[in-house]
């Protein structure tokens, strides 16, 4: 489980953005957008697609000019002169990186590390990223995780001091997820500073320190996982999915209940407590002659977070 020691707050900061805002045309896809990440932090962008989460870590790493604002990266800004510096500092991994399909991954590694004025032994990165097997394969030959983790081996073949990672482990089964997830714990507890965009829930509450939740441009929250879901102030969810009209404000009168919410057909209810709510609500469901057609219930998690400040899922468009 990832930890942040007392003294991290007085760490200076690795990535620091003030009134950012980045349009396309007349759309605002990041809208007044201000964070400090510390750094040795492990720092989560959450958001559904279109929340502006990548187009974030794109500003941070200087692909796209912001229409307004300003961005630190350890220290600097992005200009003339420092951005090849900058750039040595960092490494990147993307939603998709094209490489050469003829190459095999050691030598793709190895091309990379040739970016590099300084970096990490070529053979320690494929070890770490367990490709011994593969370090011959062609790129081409490779399944889609497989080259999610290739990404992953490029970007810290630098031993970069920021690691940016957009969705690191989509496409990964469980047990390659685990082994990026411990790739990056090592990193961040070896000092390293990561900005990382998920939609995979676990993952954000195993790694992160904090989470900033972003929704069509805006940052809406911002805390630890486990502060986020204190917030909620309920610790169970209780969804229920009736069939026919059901009026919300009754279900939020139960006793017990938090906080009731619609989202679609079903109805969600913060509660302290499934045992002692939901024979209540059920029972008194029937009393109103409406018929429940199905019923889940799950600890309360960093999704229901985001369901309550935004009324939409973290996979929602």
């Amino acid at each position: 489980m990832r930890q942040i020691d007392s003294t991290s707050e007085t760490r200076p900061a690795a990535i620091t953005c003030r009134g950012l805002c980045v349009k396309y045309g007349d759309f605002v896809a990041v809208d007044d957008l201000s964070l400090e990440i510390r750094t040795g932090e492990c720092f989560g962008l959450l958001g559904p697609n279109g929340a502006g989460k990548t187009t974030t870590v794109e500003a941070f790493e200087g692909l796209i000019r912001p229409a307004a604002g300003e961005i630190g990266i350890l220290g600097c800004a992005w200009r003339t002169g420092v951005d090849r510096k900058l750039r040595q500092r960092i490494g990147v991994a993307l939603q998709e990186t094209r490489f050469s399909e003829t190459l095999t991954v050691e030598e793709t590694v190895r091309l990379f590390r040739s970016f590099y004025d300084r970096g990490r032994d070529v053979a320690e990165v494929i070890a770490l990223l367990g490709f011994e097997e593969k370090r011959h394969a062609r790129v081409g030959k490779l399944s889609g995780g497989q080259r999610q983790r290739l990404s992953l081996a490029c970007a810290l073949v630098s031993a970069p001091e920021i690691l940016f990672l957009d969705e690191p482990t989509t496409g990964l089964d469980p047990q390659a997820r685990l082994r990026i997830w411990e790739v990056i714990e090592r990193f961040a507890g070896e000092g390293g500073t990561v900005l990382l965009t998920t939609h995979y829930m676990e993952e954000a509450a195993r790694l992160c320190h904090r989470v900033a939740i972003m929704d069509r441009g805006k940052l809406v929250s911002l805390d630890s996982p486990e502060a986020l879901v204190r917030e909620l102030g309920a610790c169970d969810v209780i969804e229920l999915v009736p069939k026919g009209d059901a009026d919300l404000e009754k279900f939020a009168a139960i006793a017990g209940v938090r906080r009731a919410q619609r989202r679609g057909p079903v109805i969600t209810l913060a509660v302290d407590s499934v045992k002692a709510t939901l024979p209540a609500a059920l029972a008194a469901a029937e009393a109103w002659g409406v018929e429940i057609g199905s019923v889940a219930t799950h600890r309360a998690s960093l999704e229901d977070v985001f369901v309550h400040l935004t009324g939409r899922g973290l996979r929602d468009g």
